[in-house]
This record gives structure tokens, C-alpha cells and sequence, in this order.
């Protein structure tokens, strides 16, 4: 794993109500959740990034509200029509 220092506000421990180790866990979370939703990395990398399993990381994302299904729109319906009239 590499290591990445970085810089933020002070006020950022008072404005997250975190002690700065926290804050640092918050930032990782924060950083696999958005890759992991814009679909540049898989639920196992986003959960290393965030330091915690991928079981758990999957829970995270119930939690912030981010699907653990990689489909857009047009996919899910494609495949919805497909289970429906038995194509695919």
C-alpha cells in the first residue's frame, strides 16, 4: 500500500465534530465511496482504500446511500425487459 499525506483545515476536526485520526478515516471513506460509485474501482478496492472489509464497506454504502449495483438505468431495463419475455 502506498502511503499519501494529506493536507487540511484545522477546523475541519471541529466542523466534523472528529478528533483527526477520525477525520483521516472519514476522508478515506469518503474518497472509496465516491470512486467506488462513479464505477472507477470494485467494492474490494474502495474497501481496502477505506481500511475496512469489503463486507463492511458494503454496509457503508447502505448507509451513505450508495447502490452496490454497478448497472446505470438503460442496463437495469435492459435486463428487466430480458427476464420478462425470457431473452439473454
Amino acid at each position: 500500500m502506498t502511503t499519501t499525506t494529506i493536507e487540511y483545515p484545522t477546523e475541519l476536526t471541529t466542523a466534523l465534530g472528529k478528533r483527526p485520526q477520525e477525520v483521516v478515516g472519514e476522508i478515506r471513506m469518503m474518497a472509496a465511496l465516491k470512486l467506488f460509485e462513479s464505477g472507477r474501482v470494485s467494492s474490494g478496492l474502495a474497501a481496502q482504500l477505506a481500511g475496512i472489509s469489503r463486507v463492511e464497506f458494503l454496509v457503508q454504502c447502505g448507509i451513505y446511500g450508495v447502490s452496490v449495483f454497478q448497472q446505470n438505468v438503460q442496463e437495469l431495463e435492459a435486463d428487466q425487459e430480458s427476464a420478462l419475455h425470457g431473452r439473454g
